[in-house]
């Protein structure tokens, strides 16, 4: 299988339509066939930082890449950084405003859960110019 390529921008504060990212993500790999418990994992790290980009960074970039043996996801965005990553990923850590909390979002579990349900995950971000998290997950062969 050739490794194939999907782009879908995050648009910034509107917790109403976040998730179409995730969502459109999720019916292309089951229309290529991937095991359901890949496509689940994938579906959770990629809703979870789509979140974080609406809440946090006003928005970003997902970048897929379904290739034989995994699944590779980007999620880039040009946001304020992350000052204390370890902090970050402690689970209830949450930045997110009364606005986000009233609608039942910024529960601190966006990154820990992220992190549980990858294969393996970095974070490169740099406090003042944005955050991308790369996120792998095997495709048992």
């Amino acid at each position: 299988m050739e490794t194939i390529r999907l782009v879908y921008p995050v648009e910034g504060g509107d917790l109403i339509e976040a998730g179409e990212a995730s969502s459109k993500m999720k019916l292309t790999l089951k229309k290529l066939g991937l095991p359901q418990d890949v496509i689940r994992r994938a579906s959770i790290c990629m809703y979870e930082g789509e979140i974080n980009m609406v809440i946090h960074a006003d928005g970003g970039q997902a970048e897929v890449e379904v290739e034989m043996d995994q699944i590779v996801i980007r999620m880039i965005d040009s946001g304020p950084g992350i000052p204390d990553v370890e902090q970050a990923m402690q689970e209830g850590y949450s930045t997110a405003g009364s606005t986000a909390r009233e609608l039942g979002f910024g529960a601190g579990m966006g990154l820990p859960n992220m992190k549980r349900y990858s294969d393996e995950m970095t974070i490169d971000t740099e406090v003042g110019k944005g955050t991308t998290v790369t996120i792998k997950i095997k495709i048992p062969q």
